[in-house]
């Protein structure tokens, strides 16, 4: 079993570029790949970044190619995300969530540990 802990939201204006981290404890954190989901009001959760075991590997939404960057880094059991050129869309509640598997999955259904979230809110 895994716990995750994300931290880094918060109220952000537009254009900015905040970075959420979620720490893991538990099993070995290089056991797992990692994924960050995002849940708007109203909206389900869908997939924004995930990153393989190694960090060799990533995928994103296209809704945010070129502006988020997932990232980990397993002597610190944490996984990143670095948010750039943030618009009031990407307003929503940031889930990271872990899979114990070798490849990236790009699906929340695949995602076996889910953190509780946090709230990053973009003001135009």
């Amino acid at each position: 079993q895994v716990q995750l802990v994300e931290s880094g939201g918060g109220l952000v204006q537009a254009g900015g570029s905040p970075r959420l981290s979620c720490a893991a404890s538990g099993r070995t954190f290089s056991s797992y790949a990692m994924g960050w989901f995002r849940q708007a009001s109203g909206k389900g959760r869908e997939v924004v970044a995930a990153i393989n075991r190694s960090g060799g590997s990533t995928r994103y939404a296209d809704s945010v190619k070129g502006r988020f960057t997932i990232s980990r880094d397993n002597a610190k059991n944490t996984v990143y995300l670095q948010m750039n050129s943030l618009k009031p869309e990407d307003t929503a509640v940031y889930y990271c969530a872990a899979r114990f598997d070798v490849g990236l999955g790009f699906d929340r259904y695949e995602y076996d540990y889910w953190g509780q979230g946090t709230k990053v809110t973009v003001s135009s």
